[in-house]
């Protein structure tokens, strides 16, 4: 798919595109056209964007507004003209929302929610919704992998990654409960970001677990997924620098034996490739617990499943598909002692990776994004526990694209400190420079 579907204005990086953007050495409406014929072409396979009517003409009608909003390129905001595709769980001003779900859209009518505000004053321009998994659980949408159709694309944010992937939109939202952002970009192979828990709004969006939900988003780079986040995330303190080599950490342990061996094996690869650029890599025995940790987090993203949707439930639960429905069951017998063991599991797993990166001098945490390739079929989106542990403490985490098993793309996870979303994209810069050929 990408391969085939390569054209100058796709293959420019979110950054760069911005920037011509605001010059005007790209034209907006020529930028929208490509995209709907690239929609046109390739998404009767890929399903990344929900059907639109009249999308081009709605498009076109905001770029028309936002460049007479901004007629000087000097002025013109950060990601003036942008094209987003935006997950189907954000409210969005003009749009449905549907949550992947074939429950009336009216049910999840709610005010746009600031992410998407934040966005669109720095100049962005929605082309439309993406394909989420139903309530963002396990039940897919209809989106297959761009890279191999028989192949999920990962979840629940689905459509969004592939929309970066086949090169309809340079950055696109999505949100993880578990690992529904870094898992479907390192199955995509494009490069997909969260932050800290709580630094971008979760207002506007319909939630899983308000305790542990994380808006992220996907792009091409690190660069892009900087861009992003200087929007996107509450109190941006500017570009970190990054003075020396990061230094890495690698969870030996339980938590890595749940990935494939195959998986394993890429990732030792990657380590060894960087180690051999000047990246120093410690061995750092953690997380002996990953299976306490692993039911910690589920006893709380299932209770608050059942409370977010206990209402809906009562008034459409013969429309909940099976996986939605057995969470919900699962929901009720979720003890309040589970629950609060879950809810204080968070701050204990994030002071425990903060005292060893103290220890041992470690930038950022080192794992595979998912335990393998994506997997054949598309009734299930691949397996989450790579991400679990670095969502379940809140701590920003990356997935960046280094290369592929099987003829399949996957990632390398980085996860860093609490609140330090700007030293881990430039970490992640840095280590992502030294992945280059």
């Amino acid at each position: 798919m990408t391969a085939e579907a390569t054209s100058p204005l796709a293959a420019i990086p979110l950054a760069e595109r911005a920037a011509a953007l605001r010059a005007g050495t790209i034209d907006l409406h020529a930028q929208i056209e490509e995209a709907l014929d690239r929609i046109a072409r390739f998404d009767g396979r890929v399903r990344a964007f929900l059907p639109e009517p009249g999308r081009g003409e709605r498009v076109h009608t905001e770029a028309e507004a936002l460049a007479a909003l901004h007629p000087d390129p000097r002025t013109r905001p950060p990601l003036y003209g942008v094209l987003v595709g935006v997950k189907d769980i954000f409210a969005v001003d003009g749009l449905p929302t549907r949550a992947g779900s074939a429950i009336p859209p009216e049910e999840w009518a709610m005010p746009q929610g600031s992410a998407i505000s934040r966005l669109r004053a720095a100049g962005a321009l929605i082309l439309g919704k993406t394909v989420s998994t139903e309530f963002a659980y396990f039940d897919p949408g209809a989106t297959a992998n761009p890279h191999n159709p028989l192949h999920t694309p990962g979840g629940s944010s689905s459509g969004s990654g592939a929309a970066v992937a086949c090169g309809y939109v340079p950055l696109a939202l999505g949100t993880q409960t578990v690992g529904s952002v870094l898992r479907p970009a390192a199955f995509v192979g494009v490069t997909g970001y969260k932050g800290t828990y709580g630094r971008v709004a979760t207002d506007g969006i319909v939630p899983y677990s308000p305790a542990v939900d994380h808006v992220g988003w996907f792009t091409t780079d690190v660069e892009g997924a900087r861009l992003a986040a200087a929007a996107l995330c509450a109190n941006w303190r500017g570009e970190a620098v990054v003075s020396r080599v990061p230094v890495l950490g690698v969870p030996d342990g339980p938590y890595l034996g749940q990935a494939q061996p195959a998986a394993l094996a890429s990732f030792e690869a990657t380590l060894a490739r960087l180690a051999a650029r000047g990246v120093v890599v410690r061995r750092v025995p953690i997380m002996d617990d990953i299976v306490a940790i692993n039911a910690r987090h589920r006893a709380v993203s299932t209770a608050e499943f059942g409370d977010t949707h206990a209402s809906r439930f009562m008034r459409w639960g013969s429309m909940f598909r099976a996986a939605s429905a057995a969470l919900f069951d699962a929901a009720q017998r979720v003890t309040p002692p589970q629950r609060a063991e879950g809810l204080a599991g968070r701050a204990e797993l994030r002071e425990r990776l903060h005292a060893a990166m103290d220890r041992e001098g470690v930038d950022a945490w080192a794992s595979p994004a998912a335990t393998g390739p994506a997997p054949l079929g598309l009734t299930s989106t691949g397996d989450p526990a790579m991400s679990l542990p670095w969502t379940h403490a809140g701590v920003p985490a990356i997935s960046l694209p280094v290369g592929a098993v099987g003829g399949l793309p996957v990632g390398l996870q980085l996860a860093g400190r609490f609140g330090a979303d700007e030293a881990l994209l430039a970490a992640a810069q840095a280590i992502e420079a030294r992945l280059r050929p």
